[in-house]
């Protein structure tokens, strides 16, 4: 499955790279990503593909324990979501 995965909360150094470990110590595979600073506030968007046994919940909790840690809001949500949205 294929998910968006965005990254939000103020500038420090690690962001990256605890994101990118934590997504290929569970064999997730980041596809494309795109970050810029805005105002001092780090933006950060990837496309990523889970392994087909991925429990999506347990995932998502995951991530957020992660964000809590690094200090800023992490959010996974399917891309199905999004490409039935632009199909209204």
């Amino acid at each position: 499955m294929r998910a968006i995965l965005t990254t939000i909360g103020q500038d420090k150094v690690g962001i990256i790279a605890g994101v990118s470990q934590y997504l290929a110590e569970h064999a997730v595979n980041i596809l494309d990503v795109s970050q810029t600073i805005m105002e001092g506030n780090f933006t950060m968007m990837m496309l990523v593909d889970l392994p087909q046994e991925t429990d999506f919940q347990s995932l998502t909790a995951k991530l957020n324990e992660l964000g809590t840690k690094l200090g800023v809001e992490i959010n996974i949500r399917n891309e199905e979501i999004y490409r039935a949205m632009h199909q209204l």
